[in-house]
């Protein structure tokens, strides 16, 4: 389709002879995802709807209370330190951002009064700056009133290193500006075609400037309100055990009128997806589950008992696995997997190469995951615009077996590969949960086949993707050869999904292990093209960069992708939800009610 096509079909919208959703499909039909899609008009200033769950009660609370689990426990209650989804997703049930993403990647407001454009004057017309206007009357949940210095402290607060918060790439190259109590201008360095950052989404979330005001830098984790927080949202902090239960009630000064429905909220952590699925499909003793990470056969027998439903919906999270080229097992410095230590065996690029080889994809994605899941070998999935065609996977185990002879890793009497007194000897670690051990014992079997020698750790979700920065099995130490993990993408541009690629995302024991780098790897040509697409207007040619920036890492076998995730939860049938993809679950949970 022609550039001047797209504007035609945007100036119908403009007029209200061509309803959204149709031009949605109809960029769809000519490959633009809806994602995208629907970002073309907020660019080209056509208003966007308040909410894509159409809300009925007519008055807030009366709608008793809401069960919601979560078989990965929270473990604390500060957004900017949540570097697992089940913390976001429990942070942002109290704090908010300026604007979320619904499940069509639109940009819905929050505490912005509206989504920035040109028309409104929010957006400049060099790409340099953008213009948040915030609903008035709006209260934090003591009773204060949320102003410009609360989003002015939050960027603060983030971009210090001190403070070591796993939002600051967000917040570390920009400068915010209050214009007056309720109004902010964020100021970028250059040219910036992705705004849509800072303040929104899982890493928007606004931190009250006179509650966490004493606490910057690297007082940060003694905040008493990392576990009691005071913040905006639907639903006011009751009580927090961690890896357990959260509770909260009815915020009744809330800033959306006859909202929320809920009197009061339970969010309880801890068991597994499976225990989590029959909760609300068999028993009905929750309203909704999170992240049902379980066999696709084992769901649909489970909704025959009638309590509740499936929801799937896009998103662009990946199921991958983590080669590291750094040395788990050697400490320097206090730590180890030290960018100043190299992999005795996985530096080599042929052992990589060989590794990925033996992952059936085909087989984890037909018998495991279903609806869940599909087969990749791309880091970026979502929106197609960002997803290369050049990476390709294959499952072929003589293949590897003859990459790994010509490399020089022979067999030896135990059946494993060895080479200058090196054997292909790994430790495979990801979280407790079913169809991840499956996957594991799959790959194994068909490493074993190869000479490699594969032993299998399984760590409890609540450990594994915890925060804690004294516990040696969370996924960012990476205190082992492999593992394997989803990790979302937190909306619908890959821009800021893909800074686990370049250098100074590094996680390492200066920033607490909560870098967003957790492969330790890095390249140059990555590390430039990321920048540059950071800049570039174009969008053809920012696409293009971004795709390089994935290729790099996929090429060199550090990150092997396996599935492209579709987020799958279930609610209770008289509960309304609204399950978004691209952003976490929470994101609208004001607007749930019982039918």
């Amino acid at each position: 389709m022609k550039d001047q096509e797209i504007r035609g079909l945007i100036a119908d919208v403009k007029e209200g002879t061509l309803s959204r959703r149709s031009f949605i499909q109809k960029m769809a039909a000519v490959g633009i995802a809806a994602p995208i899609a629907s970002q073309i008009l907020v660019w080209n200033d056509v208003a966007m709807a308040n909410a894509t769950l159409e809300y009925k009660p007519t008055k807030a609370g009366g709608g008793g209370p809401l069960k919601i689990l979560l078989w990965q426990a929270p473990t604390l209650l500060n957004p900017h330190f949540a570097s697992g989804t089940k913390d976001q997703i429990a942070s942002r049930i109290f704090y908010e951002p300026l604007a979320g993403w619904d499940k069509e990647g639109n940009l819905i407001p929050c505490l912005a009064a509206e989504v920035p454009t040109k028309a409104n004057g929010g957006l400049s017309a060099d790409g340099l700056s953008v213009t948040w206007k915030l609903k008035p009357g709006v209260k934090w949940h003591d009773g204060k009133p949320f102003t410009a210095d609360d989003v002015v402290f939050t960027w603060e607060y983030a971009k210090e290193p001190a403070t070591a918060a796993y939002t600051t790439g967000s917040y570390t190259n920009i400068k915010v500006e209050k214009v007056d109590d309720l109004t902010v201008k964020v100021i970028f360095q250059q040219p910036t075609p992705f705004w849509a950052d800072p303040f929104v989404g899982t890493v928007g979330q606004i931190l009250p400037k006179h509650r966490f005001g004493d606490y910057v830098g690297a007082k940060s984790r003694e905040a008493p309100d990392n576990l009691k927080p005071i913040g905006t949202g639907p639903y006011k902090f009751v009580d927090f055990k961690p890896g357990d239960v959260l509770t909260g009630e009815r915020n009744p000064d809330y800033h959306i009128k006859n909202q929320p429905a809920f009197d009061t909220l339970e969010v309880k952590g801890g068991g597994d997806a499976v225990s989590a699925a029959r909760a609300v499909l068999q028993t009905g003793e929750y309203d909704y589950a999170w992240n049902l990470q379980v066999e696709d056969e084992v769901l649909k027998r489970m909704e025959t008992g009638g309590r509740g439903k499936v929801s799937t919906v896009p998103s662009g999270d990946i199921e991958f696995i983590i080669l590291n080229p750094t040395d788990p097992w050697t400490e320097v410095d206090g730590e180890r997997s030290s960018v100043k230590t190299k992999h005795p065996t996985l530096s080599d690029p042929k052992v990589r190469e060989a590794i990925n080889l033996l992952i059936d994809r085909d087989s984890v994605q037909k018998f495991i995951y279903g609806r869940g899941g599909i087969a990749t070998a791309s880091f970026v999935n979502e929106p197609k615009q960002f997803k290369s065609t050049k990476l390709k996977y294959e499952f072929n185990i003589d293949k590897a077996n003859k990459i790994l002879d010509e490399a020089g890793w022979k067999k030896g009497s135990d059946g494993i590969r060895e080479k200058d007194g090196k054997k292909l000897k790994y430790v495979f670690q990801t979280s407790i949960n079913a169809p991840r051990q499956k996957t594991q014992a799959i790959i194994k079997q068909a490493c074993q086949r190869a000479g490699i020698d594969l032993e299998l750790k399984s760590v409890t979700a609540s450990v594994f993707f915890s925060s804690d920065v004294a516990n040696p099995d969370t996924y960012t130490k990476l205190y082992v050869d492999m593992e394997m993990y989803t990790t979302t993408q937190p909306q619908p541009d890959p821009e800021r999904f893909l800074n686990q690629f370049v250098s100074w995302e590094i996680a390492n024991k200066e920033n607490k292990w909560l870098g967003r780098n957790v492969s330790r790897y890095s390249d140059p040509a990555a590390d430039e093209a990321y920048k540059a697409a950071q800049k570039e207007l174009d969008p053809a040619k920012r696409a293009a960069l971004l795709i390089k920036v994935n290729e790099i890492f996929c090429e060199a076998n550090i990150i092997l992708p396996l599935l492209s995730r579709t987020r799958v939860a279930a609610a209770a049938n008289n509960v309304m939800h609204d399950h978004s993809g691209w952003d976490v679950d929470t994101w609208n949970i004001a607007a749930w009610y019982r039918s």
